[in-house]
């Protein structure tokens, strides 16, 4: 199977998807690289409550803090990550994050394999913040069990 010729995405580039106030600009996706892995460039609002506690059965999800400080939910510990700051959550691991800061918290958060976009896009195009309901009903199609 051949790939699509290699690619270059500067600053700002990318699918931009909108969450209320926070964003994710898809850099990878399933469409990209055989699937193999998605990236996504976060930018988390101030007070953003974050997904429900969630888990992946078959997805690593990771974060790597680039600018504020990331809340996170790793299994039964809460954490601050700073700046400079990687988790990495295997699957099966219970896991949220938020941003109950006064200032924007921007993540890379690169994830194996793809797909997961595909249910934030779907979140995405109901606009406005995510509705728990909605999400809750959206995740029984994609790699995301709400805890």
């Amino acid at each position: 199977m051949a790939m699509d010729p290699s690619q270059l995405l500067g600053p700002g580039e990318g699918e931009r998807l909108a969450f209320g106030p926070s964003t994710a600009t898809l850099k990878a996706g399933v469409d990209d690289a055989l699937g193999s892995f998605a990236l996504m460039d976060l930018t988390i609002a101030p007070g953003f409550p974050g997904p429900v506690p969630h888990r992946h059965e078959l997805m690593v999800d990771s974060f790597y803090v680039l600018e504020g400080v990331l809340e996170l939910r790793l299994g039964d510990d809460e954490v601050a990550a700073p700046a400079g700051s990687y988790a990495i959550v295997p699957p099966g691991n219970v896991h949220t994050f938020s941003n109950p800061g006064r200032d924007p918290v921007r993540v890379l958060n690169p994830i194996a394999p793809a797909g997961l976009e595909r249910y934030l896009r779907e979140l995405a195009q109901r606009g406005g913040p995510p509705d728990p309901a909605v999400m809750a009903q959206l995740a029984s199609k994609y790699d995301f069990a709400a805890i």
